[in-house]
């Protein structure tokens, strides 16, 4: 690890309305430029202040061509699909939803016992040859994802892995770190990340000096490419969610809650919405 990542980016999340007029940081969305392979989408939504209005959610809607991933940190999300899956993502949990080729869902907050919501939706990218799969989800409650420790620095392992600890998310065809890590002031931490793989970091608590320059919540930082980060605290702790994986360097055309790889196949979708053959039985 001789080759540090430095920040090519920092991003100030913009608020951006979805689904029932829920209102929402979002700190990148799908473009064609696609700058964010195999990321497409990072959001952070909380409806814990009175200006966010009343508590509204994200009714059936559909997806193809992408993974939708909900991290709860507060409160819980009520989801339920064409598929017939319903549940509860409560503080903690994560659902790895890949959509394939297609699924409605919808998906509804509840506050908890605090009264508040919190939590992210990240999504990923599906290669051209995944994108028609079958529609699978990966539901992890809090109880099973587990948590590195160490010397001041810990770690939710979602997927990835550090020194060991190996997140239950698997078999993502991006190969993706997802990690939720808080270090304790005073610390200096290195972290390899491969080459060639985006880097992004979402500081959403305290502050810290990533590669050698101060990033206050709430941001989202982009790196160049390298093979380490290093974080450093002083007086104040930080917590932010880790993301990188590899690149697939297809081209992607977004349109609303699909992407595709061309404009013939996001017409295909929406002659299939059209038509009552979107859902396959």
């Amino acid at each position: 690890m001789n080759n540090l990542r430095t920040i090519s980016k920092l991003i100030e999340p913009q608020i951006a309305i979805e689904g029932a007029g829920v209102k929402l940081r979002r700190s990148i969305a799908p473009r064609v430029s696609n700058e964010y392979d195999p990321f497409l989408l990072f959001d952070h939504f909380a409806f814990n202040d009175p200006l966010e209005g009343p508590l509204r959610g994200f009714p059936y809607h559909p997806h193809r061509g992408i993974e939708t991933v909900t991290y709860m940190l507060e409160g819980s999300t009520a989801h339920r699909d064409s598929l017939g899956n319903s549940g509860l993502i409560g503080p903690g949990d994560v659902q790895w939803m890949s959509s394939g080729r297609g699924i409605l869902h919808e998906e509804m907050p509840r506050r908890g016992p605090s009264g508040n919501i919190y939590g992210f939706q990240l999504w990923v990218n599906l290669p051209a040859h995944l994108k028609m799969s079958e529609p699978r989800y990966q539901e992890v409650t809090a109880a099973t994802i587990p948590t590195y420790e160490k010397d001041g620095v810990r770690i939710r392992v979602v997927t990835g892995e550090v020194e060991g600890v190996r997140g239950p998310v698997t078999d993502i065809a991006a190969s993706p770190l997802y990690m939720d890590v808080e270090l304790a002031p005073g610390l200096e931490w290195k972290f390899p990340v491969p080459a060639g793989h985006t880097l992004i970091t979402y500081v959403f608590e305290g502050e810290g000096v990533f590669s050698g320059e101060t990033v206050d919540a709430v941001k989202m930082v982009r790196f160049a490419d390298g093979d380490h980060i290093t974080v450093k605290t002083e007086n104040s702790p930080v917590r932010f969610m880790l993301i990188a994986g590899a690149p697939f360097k297809e081209p992607i055309v977004p349109y609303g809650p699909f992407v595709m790889n061309t404009i013939e196949e996001i017409q295909q979708t929406l002659q299939e919405l059209r038509n009552g053959t979107f859902i396959k039985e």
